[in-house]
Formats: structure tokens, C-alpha cells, sequence
């Protein structure tokens, strides 16, 4: 388009330079006017005074002859005839007057046309060519031809630029969704470089990323056949002119026209025609309000000059690229915190399934390797005086192997063994930055570590040994769910080691040893709470050939309820019966928290009262046998069994077996909750990405708040989800709602609360979020509690949302069915949320600014 225009301006220049003009518009006029209207008159006084002239010179003779008069006679008519002759001159003089007169009242109109005409073509085109005169005289009708002609070719370019301008807004948001649709770094620029180049027609466009001191690499390329590739080439000195790096770093964006004439220096032009580059137009890109690289385009076939529309829309999708790629880092976070914990439960899994010391640890070293992509991990056990031997490894070939290599350290008992027993996790991400003794670095130089990771392994409460990690090609920099993740397996190696020492002595002790390795190996293939209760009561019914087992849960108060039962067809079911003994919390709590396991083989030959007696007789029991379950070293309950048929001799294998299965119920109980925490948390980092995804597809702001509470309910389950927007004196409206049926819709409830501005604003503005379980248990002023039960609110969830920096509304949860014990997870997921609505917000309000200038300009 500007090379068509440019063309059009060189030619109608020529043809204006081959068109002189030697006089202007009004002295052609007035020598037109005064020969039309004087000449006449001239030729018409001069003829007559000559024709007089003659006409006496004729009849002058005959005169003579027919009156002989005098002489006086013939003057008198000559001085008749020049008095006619000056009467015609004067005449001519006033109609040439007048001509003129007229004509320059006609002529100035269409003069000022023409200067108006010029003054507008100037500022039109200030710097064209058009602007130079190349009439001489400058005749007026001649200009404003031209004027005119130049006019209608603006106007036609001007219609054109709109129309490229429209296109580009409509270009804008499809890049902009295409960009929003990649949720990684890499998808994010190799779709901005693909779909630019294809938009705009340009030779290439590149994305150039920043290392240290402003050097850099071309990490994405889409470019045309036929040109020099430049993906991967690394500039050491990009030779930025003095300044120009922290223009970048102020938004700035430059275009350049032809590179032989934008004052680059030498080394810069040079390098330009190495990618033969002619013209060239880049932006910054930003990523976490660092200067992360630059967003480049590179014409190579011709020259191009830049239009403005297309340096807006480079710009603006430089900016997308940015809050693109700060979108993918948080998905990226959150996927990875996804992945560690699904990590965390494979790899709990397959240590539990090894059911021996050994496998145990050869299972962990493998499987820890694996999973941080290290060069050697390892178990070091410690002896009585700490030193110690390296008992389990896995090492990738070409590092020296140190299976069975003794180490001793006499620094290690002074320094160490009470941090590590305390849980100390040692990070080091180059052994020669981290103040070692020579000693250590020697020791570790010959394993050929630079980085290493190192957590403490318990078992039976004691300081067994280290898990260790080393990265031996290089310093490694751990990341903080790495280390995360490496202390939580070392916790697990050292619950795994017990349970396989438990079980290899067991198994020594023979068949009623193995009806324990089965019993524990059925439970501990449960995975849940419920499953883990559940199987043990039925097993260990089997195992003892008793009528009944169950499991008894204390409450607060000491008195309980029956959670897990097997019982035998012909007693009654005691599932969920509950019990209270007022003399168990006085006399037997401290004894079962000690481990006591009671046996009674006739309940009527023990002493005991008749409230037990009673309450037996009332399950059927004859005899019975009782060990506690302790849980995060608490006594969570009681594993009980009943004999109903008759009484029993228990033997001490059976009670030993019985201790230790409910010992193992404990564990077992232990690592379900600890496994369901871990579900529980990997199933709301889903639940994150999966709703912030569907909130991005939301490009307008009435479509992110209606996608956020209908995800965000579903998500929590709860009964209503709303967006409360605050007006400026801190009142605000409710533009937003989600609940379910049979509750009270409160979308567009107006609210004026004149507490809010004095004791909240700033909490809310600092990120504060309110979880209140129960609105009638939480202190609230009364206007508040009334405010809430108009809405039947019993409990409710309030998380800020921040946008443009500032507190837009908040994001609120309602369970109206009854209060709601909120659990932190969800407390989490819901400020997360509401955190992405504050950016979703940001990125829909600048896509409509943009767009309704767009359709302004239009």
C-alpha cells in the first residue's frame, strides 16, 4: 500500500516538472478580461476616426467647389473626430477597469480555494514530496487540480489503512486466543512467531531471550524459505545503541525502515546482513515484570515501511505474549506441585510393596533417581559411632560406584546428628559455595559430586541413616518441591524400614508369624481410612477364628462409637452403636496409651462391674481381648475382639499377634491419612488448572465472573457462589451468582454495609480471606448475622479480588444447608481462584480497551 502511494507521488512529481507554467491564474484572467472588453472599444474608436479622416478628406474638395467655404470649417470637424477618438479611449480605460474589477473578485475565490486546498495538502502530508511547488507562478486551477487529484488518492489510501486497521483488531483477538490457548512457554512463542509472520507477510520473525549482561539467544523462528535460518544463534555483544537496552525496558518499540539510514552502528548492520535483513520492527517482551527478551520481525525481500497500525499491533502482541507466558508459569507451577504429589504416591506405593529391608532400599535409591533426574542417590547407614557404610545405590554409568564403601566422618557426631534427628534437610547446590571443611570436599570429590541433597532416615524414632542425592556433571540448583518431595520419601523410607523389620521378625517366629505378614499385607494394600478399618476387622476375625471384631473410636469426652465391625451371622451388630463409659476416661486412658493390650477369657471371673458386664452381655460376649490404635501418637481407639459362643483361653501368640496388628492398624491409618492429604491436594491443583483454563477462555468480564462462580461451585460443592463488586464509597452490588435451586437468588442485590471501610478494606487489600464455619459461632455483628440469614447463609468462604492493583470485589462462597467445617485445601483452591479472576479481569478489560479503539477509530 505505502509503495503503491509512493509511486504515485513520484510520478504525478514528474509530471508536474514537465508542465511550467510562465504566468499565474490571475494575470492570465485580467489580460483575458481587459482584451475582451478594451480592444473592442479601441478597434472600434480607432476605425471610426479614421473612416472620419477619410470621409472628409473626400468630401473636402466638393465643399469647395459647390460653397468655397472656409478652412475653419475643416479643423472644427478634425477636432470633432479626435474629441470622439479620446471619448472612446476613456471608454476603454473604465470598461478595462471594470473588467479587471470583476475579474479579480471572480479570480480571489477561486484563489483562496487553492491556497486552502495547499494548506491542507501540507498538512496531510507534511513530508511528501507533493509539498515542493513545481509550477511556476503557481497557477491556481492547475494546484487545485492537482490538490484534488492527490485528495481523492488519500482518501482512497485513508479508506484502505482503516480497513487494515479493522483487520488487524480482528487479527488481535484471534492471535490473542491462539496465544491464550498455549498453557506452556515453548507452545506460547511458537505460536505468536507462526501466526505474526503469516498475519503480516514478513520474511521472519524471531523471539531473541536475554541472558546475563543483555547477551542472548534466538530461541524461537518462523521464517520463509529461501532465508538464513537463525534459531539457536547466540549474540554475545547485540551492541545496543547507548541507552536503547533501557528504552526496552521501558516499553518502547522501534521500527526501522531501511537499516542503512537508522544511524545503527557498523557491528549492528553487519550482523543484520548476515540474516539479510532490510527493514526490521521489535518490541519487549516482559515476563514477571522483567525484560525476558524481544519480539522481532525482520522484512529481508525489499525494503517495508512500517505503518503505524502495524507497529500497535506488534506491540500489543508483545504484550500478550507476556501475560501469556506468566499464565503458563503458574500452570506450570501448578502442574508441577500436581505431578510431585502423584510422584510422592507412586513411589510411596512401590517402597510399601517391598516387603524386606533390602527391597525397601533398593527400591527407594531406584526410584528417587528417576524421579529428579540425578546422577547417583544413595542410603547411608551409620554405625554406633557414625561413621558408617553406603548400603543401597543407583548410579548412572560413567561415575565411580561407592556401594559398601565405609565412610567415616569424626566431625558428623559433633555437628550433625541432632540437626538431622530434628529433621534437617542439607542443601547444596555447589559443594565449592557452601563453606565445607577441605575434608568434606575431598570426600565428595572423590565421589565426584558438585551438588548434593541430603535427608535424615528414621526408624524406631532413631537416626538410621541419610537418603542422599548427588548431581555429579554439574552445580545443581534445587528446587524447592524437590527438596519437598526428597524429605517426604526419606520420612517414608523410614516408616517402610520399621514395617519390614516388624515383619521380618515376625516371619521368623513362624505360621502364626505369616497370618500376620498376610493380615498386614491386606491392610496395607488399603488405601483409605475406611478401607484400612474395614479389612482389618474382617481379617482379623479369620485369623483368630473369633465371632466378632471391631473397631472403637473414642470421641472428645472418652465416650465412642463402633466404625468397624465383622461379626459372625448369628450375634447381633453393633455398627455405629454408641458407648459411654464414664469410668474409662479416669481409670484406663493412660494405660492404653502406654500400649496395654487386655486379655479376659470369662468376663464373669475378672471383676468386673456390672455396667461392663451388662453392656457385654448386651453384644453377646463371653470373652474378649482389647489392644489400642494410636494414631499421629494419639489413641484414636480401641481393636476389640469378641468371643460370643463361649468363653476363651487367648494365648499369648494370638494376644501378641493381636498387639501387633492393631500397632499396624495405627500405621496403616497413619499413611491413609497422609495419602488422601496427598490425593486431596494433587486433585485441587487439577481442579486449578482446570478452572483457570476454562476462566481464560472467558475474553469479556461478564463471561470470566459467570464461568468463575458456576466452576468454583461445582468445585466446592457448596450451595451459592457469588461476585460482590464494590462502588466507590465502598458500597457495592452483586454481579454474579451461582446457586443451587431452592435457595434465595440474590444477583444484583445492592449492599450497604458502613462498617466495611473502617475495619476491613486494608485486610481485604493485603489479600486477607475469611473462612466462618458457622455464622452464629463467629462473633459477627448482628446487622451482619441478619444480612447473611436474609440469604440463608450458615457458613461462608471470602476471598479478595484484586484488579489493576487495586480491590475490585470479592469472590464469596455460601453453604446455606448448614454450617461448614471449611478445610484448608478448599480454603486454598478458593483463594487461588480469586486470584487468577483479578488477572482474567485485567487481560479482558485491556482486550475490550483495545478493541473499542479499534471500532473507534473506525
Amino acid at each position: 500500500m505505502s509503495q503503491s502511494f509512493s509511486q504515485n507521488q513520484a510520478r504525478r512529481n514528474r509530471q508536474q516538472k514537465l508542465w511550467p507554467q510562465k504566468w499565474s491564474l490571475k494575470t492570465k484572467a485580467i489580460v483575458w478580461a481587459l482584451s475582451i472588453s478594451v480592444l473592442p472599444v479601441f478597434a472600434i474608436g480607432i476605425a471610426t476616426y479614421f473612416y472620419g479622416i477619410n470621409l472628409s478628406t473626400k468630401q473636402i474638395p466638393q465643399v469647395r467647389l459647390e460653397r468655397a467655404k472656409s478652412s475653419t470649417e475643416t479643423e472644427a470637424l478634425q477636432r470633432q473626430l479626435s474629441l470622439l477618438l479620446t471619448g472612446m479611449g476613456v471608454t476603454a480605460i473604465l470598461a478595462g477597469a471594470i473588467a479587471v474589477f470583476v475579474t479579480n473578485r471572480a479570480i480571489s475565490r477561486v484563489s483562496n480555494i487553492a491556497a486552502t486546498s495547499n494548506d491542507i495538502k501540507n498538512r496531510l502530508r507534511p513530508d511528501s514530496e507533493f509539498t515542493q511547488t513545481f509550477i511556476a507562478n503557481e497557477d491556481e486551477l492547475v494546484m487545485l487540480e492537482r490538490n484534488i487529484s492527490l485528495f481523492t488518492e488519500l482518501l482512497s489510501v485513508l479508506v484502505q489503512d482503516k480497513e487494515a486497521e479493522a483487520d488487524y483488531s480482528q487479527l488481535l483477538t484471534k492471535i490473542t486466543r491462539w496465544v491464550r490457548e498455549s498453557f506452556n512457554e515453548e507452545d506460547v512463542l511458537k505460536t505468536t512467531s507462526e501466526e505474526i509472520r503469516k498475519a503480516l507477510s514478513i520474511d521472519r520473525v524471531a523471539i531473541f531471550c536475554f541472558n546475563s549482561n543483555c547477551n542472548g539467544t534466538f530461541i524461537v523462528e518462523s521464517v520463509a524459505p529461501g532465508l538464513p535460518k537463525i534459531l539457536g544463534v547466540t549474540v554475545s555483544d547485540p551492541g545496543f545503541e547507548v541507552g536503547y537496552i533501557e528504552k526496552y525496558r521501558n516499553g518502547c518499540t522501534r521500527a526501522i525502515d531501511n537499516i542503512y539510514q537508522a544511524d545503527l552502528s557498523d557491528g549492528d548492520i553487519e550482523l543484520l546482513k548476515q540474516f539479510a535483513v532490510k527493514s526490521n520492527l521489535v518490541a519487549p517482551i516482559f515476563k514477571g515484570k522483567q525484560l525476558f527478551g524481544l519480539l522481532i520481525a525482520h522484512q529481508c525481500s525489499r525494503l517495508r515501511f512500517w505503518q503505524q497500525s502495524e507497529i500497535d499491533l506488534f506491540a500489543q502482541i508483545a504484550m500478550q505474549v507476556e501475560f501469556a507466558l506468566d499464565y503458563a508459569k503458574l500452570l506450570e507451577q501448578v502442574d508441577t506441585r500436581a505431578d510431585k504429589a502423584q510422584l510422592f504416591i507412586e513411589i510411596t506405593r512401590s517402597i510399601r510393596e517391598s516387603l524386606n529391608e533390602e527391597d525397601v532400599l533398593k527400591t527407594t535409591v531406584e526410584e528417587v533417581r528417576k524421579v529428579l533426574s540425578t546422577d547417583r542417590v544413595m542410603v547411608y547407614s551409620f554405625n554406633a559411632n557414625w561413621s558408617g557404610t553406603v548400603i543401597a545405590e543407583s548410579v548412572i554409568p560413567g561415575y565411580p560406584k561407592v556401594l559398601r564403601s565405609e565412610i567415616q566422618d569424626p566431625c558428623f557426631g559433633q555437628g550433625y546428628v541432632e540437626k538431622y534427628q530434628s529433621g534437617r534437610v542439607a542443601i547444596t547446590n555447589n559443594i565449592y559455595q557452601a563453606g565445607l571443611a577441605d575434608c568434606h570436599i575431598s570426600l565428595l570429590e572423590s565421589f565426584s559430586v558438585k551438588a548434593n541433597l541430603v535427608a535424615p532416615i528414621l526408624k524406631d524414632e532413631q537416626l538410621f541413616g541419610l537418603l542422599i542425592a548427588h548431581q555429579c556433571s554439574r552445580p545443581r540448583d534445587w528446587q524447592q518441591p524437590e527438596i519437598d518431595l526428597f524429605a517426604q520419601i526419606a520420612m517414608q523410607v523410614g516408616f517402610a524400614l520399621d514395617h519390614a523389620r516388624l515383619l521380618q521378625r515376625i516371619e521368623a517366629e513362624g505360621v502364626q508369624s505369616q497370618l500376620l505378614v498376610d493380615t498386614i499385607g491386606s491392610i496395607r494394600q488399603s488405601l483409605s481410612e475406611e478401607d484400612v478399618l474395614k479389612t482389618t476387622v474382617d481379617e482379623v476375625r479369620k485369623v483368630l477364628s473369633t465371632d466378632r471384631v471391631m473397631v472403637y473410636s473414642f470421641n472428645a469426652n472418652w465416650s465412642g462409637t463402633v466404625i468397624a465391625e465383622s461379626v459372625v451371622l448369628t450375634y447381633p451388630k453393633v455398627l455405629r452403636a454408641e458407648i459411654e463409659d464414664p469410668c474409662f476416661g479416669q481409670g484406663y486412658v493412660k494405660e492404653y496409651q502406654s500400649g496395654r493390650v487386655l486379655a479376659i477369657n470369662n468376663i464373669y471371673e475378672v471383676g468386673l462391674a456390672d455396667c461392663h458386664i451388662n453392656l457385654l452381655e448386651s453384644f453377646g460376649v463371653k470373652a474378649n481381648l482389647v489392644a489400642p490404635i494410636l494414631k499421629d501418637e494419639q489413641l484414636f481407639g480401641l481393636l476389640i475382639a469378641h468371643q460370643c459362643s463361649r468363653p476363651r483361653d487367648w494365648k499369648q501368640s494370638e494376644i501378641d499377634l493381636f498387639a501387633q496388628i492393631a500397632m499396624q492398624v495405627g500405621f496403616a491409618l497413619d499413611h491413609a491419612r497422609l495419602l488422601q492429604r496427598i490425593e486431596a491436594e494433587a486433585m485441587r491443583s487439577q481442579l486449578l488448572v482446570d478452572i483457570t483454563r476454562r476462566i481464560r477462555q472467558s475474553l469479556k468480564e461478564e463471561d470470566v465472573l459467570k464461568t468463575t462462580v458456576e466452576e468454583v461451585r461445582k468445585a466446592l460443592s457448596t450451595d451459592r457462589v457469588l461476585v460482590y463488586s464494590f462502588y466507590a464509597n465502598w458500597f457495592g452490588i452483586i454481579i454474579a451468582e451461582s446457586v443451587v435451586p431452592g435457595y434465595p437468588k440474590v444477583l444484583r442485590s445492592k449492599i450497604h454495609d458502613s462498617c466495611f471501610t473502617q475495619g476491613y478494606i486494608e485486610k481485604y487489600q493485603s489479600g486477607r480471606v475469611v473462612a466462618i464455619n458457622n455464622i452464629h459461632e463467629s462473633g459477627l455483628a448482628d446487622c451482619h448475622i441478619k444480612l447473611l440469614e436474609s440469604f440463608a447463609v450458615k457458613a461462608n468462604l471470602v476471598a479478595p479480588i484484586i484488579k489493576d492493583e487495586q480491590l475490585f470485589g470479592l469472590l464469596i462462597a455460601h453453604q446455606c444447608s448448614g454450617p461448614r467445617d471449611w478445610q484448608q485445601p478448599e480454603i486454598d483452591l478458593f483463594t487461588q481462584i480469586a486470584m487468577q479472576v483479578g488477572f482474567t479481569l485485567d487481560h479482558a478489560r485491556l482486550l475490550q480497551a483495545y478493541q473499542a479503539t479499534e471500532a473507534n477509530s473506525t
